[in-house]
């Protein structure tokens, strides 16, 4: 928030104009800090839970960089998403604790790792290749208080493997799906337990695939009525939206 702004706020507080509850609402959609090449959401975490999230596809090392120093002189987590290795070579060395995953792209800092998730969320990829995507929605996961178990390798080609892990599924408050291919587990694993399940397309597959199309369309068809989808390889909106079922 500016200072005129929030000087201005103050003033009509203390003079009984504006009452507590209208200011803290006017508060939560104010405030923002002009970098010029960005605008930082400074009280994001106040209306969503979570800080701004900065995704790195598309900036410079230096603006990522920026961002994510004033992100950090008002909150404790950060995530980037989407950084290469030069970005995060960068970011490293320009802000201590920064933590990277290359197979995602993600870079986080983690400092305060208190849980606030109500229980377990369980991302799981039907195959290897997979994993970037169930990465992304891992760290978002835990990064936003969650604790957060993965399986990884279980698609339906060896259906024995999902069944051998039902029981540690059936634990789970939420369990985040990343399947390629015709994305066919994200159903398999909604017909066998009874919490939310957030499927994510992945562009993994052979021709006929579509970079991930065939799984998308296949995820919205789905049969079992607690799966829900996100985007292609949208790892992070999975993992974002698993920690808010998992506040409630």
């Amino acid at each position: 928030m500016h200072e005129q702004q929030l000087r201005t706020l103050l003033d009509e507080v203390r003079a009984g104009s504006v009452d507590v509850e209208a200011a803290l609402a006017r508060l939560r959609h104010m405030p923002f800090e002009d970098l010029g090449f960005a605008k930082v959401d400074h009280h994001r975490a106040l209306r969503q839970g979570m800080p701004e999230v900065i995704l790195a596809k598309g900036k410079t090392p230096e603006q990522v960089s920026a961002i994510a120093g004033r992100l950090l002189e008002v909150s404790k987590n950060v995530l980037i998403t989407r950084a290469d290795t030069a970005t995060a070579a960068h970011v490293q060395k320009q802000l201590e604790g920064a933590e990277y995953f290359p197979l995602s792209g993600a870079i986080r800092f983690w400092r305060d790792k208190t849980q606030t998730g109500k229980g377990k969320i369980a991302v799981v990829s039907a195959g290897t290749s997979d994993i970037p995507v169930a990465e992304e929605a891992q760290v978002t996961a835990e990064v936003m208080g969650n604790l957060v178990e993965t399986t990884y390798d279980i698609g339906v080609a060896g259906i024995h493997r999902l069944i051998d892990n039902r029981a540690r599924l059936a634990e789970a408050r939420v369990i985040v799906v990343c399947a390629g291919m015709e994305g066919a587990l994200a159903s398999a694993v909604g017909g066998l337990v009874a919490c939310p399940v957030i499927a994510v397309p992945t562009s993994i597959g052979y021709g006929a695939s579509f970079q991930g199309l065939a799984a998308l369309l296949g995820m919205l068809n789905s049969c079992a009525s607690n799966v829900t989808v996100v985007n292609i390889d949208n790892g992070f909106g999975a993992g974002y939206v698993a920690s808010l079922i998992n506040r409630l």
